[in-house]
């Protein structure tokens, strides 16, 4: 494997699956990783259909070019100074796959990779991802990768509505902003017709959510009133080069999800957008009949 570098934090998973949308995702993992003294895990999925066994799935599917992608991958996140490994694993599904190294290595967070195409029946950001945001038993960044990482990252946009996921995202949006010398902004959008919150609680929060951003050059935040919150949002994402959101309350793993903020502005934001899942340890039963 890549390296052996002794690291202090924990460890991010990426899998990867061709080089453009790898390239993007590492964009924002190296930041995570350099701000957080993490490790990167790269993992490449084989899927094997089940006419084949796993061992003739790696002797007959897997290619020379699957290794260079993995090597390519790694060669890059070393030349930022940060320590790397990777990992082909072969699978029933993409899913199984990553869920089941996430399992195997005992990894922090895992950052996806995601196209933005359009919902189907039952599946919300696609087959795999909602999977693996439903069982990862660990935080999960989702990346919009329909649209190239800027050059620069010069302001990063952070929705907070109170919701148990936030914290991850401003924590995301800190390592981002100090890794790039970039401003943050939070940003609350208030319902008249339906708040969460009143305007000083809302206040209250951003203030609070401002002070875990150690390290970040400028910071300010916002209450803006509106009836239209992921209208409003999206509006705001293009005056920002990266936009950072918890998913919605239920969002994002479960069926109700549809139509939720999170998802909206994830697939309408301008921009680089990354969705973020805090992992919530309550077993998967009691979970269910919590729901």
């Amino acid at each position: 494997m890549s390296s052996n570098t002794q690291h202090d934090g924990g460890t991010l998973l990426v899998p990867i699956a061709n080089p453009e949308t790898a390239d993007r995702q590492l964009d924002t993992a190296i930041d995570i990783a350099a701000d957080r003294s993490y490790r990167i895990l790269l993992v490449y999925v084989l899927d094997v259909p089940s006419q084949l066994s796993l061992e003739d799935g790696r002797r007959y599917l897997l290619e020379d070019e699957d290794e260079e992608l993995l090597a390519e991958a790694a060669e890059r996140v070393e030349s930022h100074g940060i320590p790397v490994d990777q990992r082909i694993r072969i699978a029933r599904g993409v899913a199984t796959g990553i869920t089941g190294a996430i399992e195997k290595y005992d990894i922090d967070a895992v950052l996806l990779g995601w196209r933005g195409r359009p919902p189907r029946q039952d599946i919300v950001l696609g087959n795999h991802l909602d999977r693996v945001l439903r069982d990862a038993e660990c935080d999960v960044l989702v990346k919009r990768i329909k649209t190239p990482t800027p050059e620069t990252v010069d302001s990063v946009l952070v929705p907070v509505a109170g919701g148990p996921h936030d914290g991850l995202a401003a924590e995301t949006a800190g390592a981002i902003a100090r890794h790039n010398d970039a401003t943050v902004t939070l940003l609350h959008v208030l319902d008249p017709d339906d708040p969460e919150l009143d305007e000083d609680a809302a206040e209250t929060l951003l203030a609070e959510t401002a002070a875990t951003l150690e390290g970040v050059r400028s910071i300010s935040h916002d209450v803006v009133e509106s009836d239209d919150v992921a209208g409003t949002i999206t509006d705001w994402t293009t005056e920002h080069d990266v936009t950072i959101l918890g998913v919605s309350r239920g969002g994002l793993v479960q069926r109700k999800l549809l139509g939720t903020i999170s998802e909206a502005v994830g697939r309408h934001a301008a921009g680089t957008v990354v969705l973020t899942k805090r992992y919530d340890p309550i077993p998967s039963r009691l979970r269910r009949l919590l729901s």
